[in-house]
């Protein structure tokens, strides 16, 4: 029953709109250490937490938490467009014990997935059919959301399932920590807005770009200093990663929704995903963990971080 966790932020603005070369740099080779743990550890099973931002889930039925026991990826902003390979009997079996965890989640037969989810299969697998996969969305762009500590159940179940096999697993949080691009509010918006907030799937190619134009050109003003967007939070980023090394989970669920909106834009809720993989990994026992990479980077919107992870009974079998 190993396991093995890789935790990473993601960008659509990669090749877009870009920092310095030595910060991309850094970034990619940051990446490539990851990738070649996953390579290592080589599994049969790859679990992504990850987020969706009005690509794939929308408010005609937004549920907190979904299972795919079928997905697509539709490939916004360059990123890799395909069918994932899930295994429906597996991501079946598994949404069945989770919900007799008690925890609420649905089960899709068609997700759609987008660069949150294929950005992570890129970096850490170098494709989106490197091996079997199973993508866990969980809201976190869209409110009223779930709280941090039913993120935190959600992964514990999805942890004590894996537990209990011997499936070689790698669980996948892919989230920004703090960032807020420009992501659309239901409430308050033009008939227009709304309309793409509840029924938006498979918009217009000229529809996908001009929105991945303001996208790029709300990261030039965020840089430039002329935004009202959320200003990134090196520190309050940096204090949620230590809870995570730590291994004291349940101190998240103290750390309610208007303090995450507060201290770290109204994005940051993508630190669900992180939290749901960590849960997942807290089910097999005590852990070690690494941050690897933090960086604040405007240009991104985003503070980028990377994490790995495993049990203390794997690095001392390893020793």
């Amino acid at each position: 029953m190993p396991i093995h966790l890789e935790c990473i932020s993601h960008t659509p603005l990669h090749g877009y709109f870009d920092p310095a070369d030595d910060v991309v740099s850094e970034v990619k080779r940051v990446q490539e250490q990851a990738r070649e743990r996953v390579r290592a550890f080589d599994p049969e099973l790859v679990v992504v937490f990850a987020p969706d931002h009005f690509n794939g889930f929308f408010y005609d039925v937004m549920p907190s938490f979904c299972i795919g026991a079928a997905a697509t990826a539709i490939g916004d902003f360059n990123s890799l467009a395909g069918t994932l390979p899930v295994p429906p009997q597996t991501a079946h079996a598994l949404t069945e014990d989770v919900l007799a965890s008690e925890i609420d989640v649905a089960l899709s037969y068609r997700m759609q997935v987008d660069h949150g989810c294929a950005y992570a299969l890129e970096v850490l697998t170098g494709a989106l059919d490197a091996y079997p996969v199973v993508p866990v969305f969980i809201n976190s762009v869209a409110p009223p959301m779930a709280t941090l500590r039913r993120a935190r159940l959600l992964g514990d179940a999805i942890g004590r399932h894996f537990a209990r096999t011997d499936k070689r697993v790698l669980v996948v949080g892919s989230g920004g920590i703090s960032h807020e691009p420009p992501v659309p509010e239901l409430i308050g918006a033009t008939e227009e807005v709304a309309e793409r907030l509840i029924a938006g799937r498979n918009p217009s190619p000229e529809s996908r770009a001009a929105r991945q134009a303001r996208t790029v050109a709300a990261a030039k003003a965020f840089t430039s200093g002329e935004s009202h967007l959320h200003p990134l939070n090196p520190s309050w980023d940096r204090a949620f990663l230590e809870l995570l090394s730590s291994g004291h989970l349940r101190d998240v669920d103290q750390i309610d929704n208007d303090t995450i909106t507060r201290e770290g834009g109204k994005s940051a809720h993508e630190i669900r995903t992180w939290v749901a993989a960590f849960a997942t990994l807290a089910a097999y026992g005590d852990y070690r963990a690494s941050v690897d990479y933090y960086r604040a980077i405007p240009e991104w919107i985003a503070g980028f971080a990377a994490m790995h992870a495993m049990p203390h009974a794997s690095l001392a079998a390893a020793a």
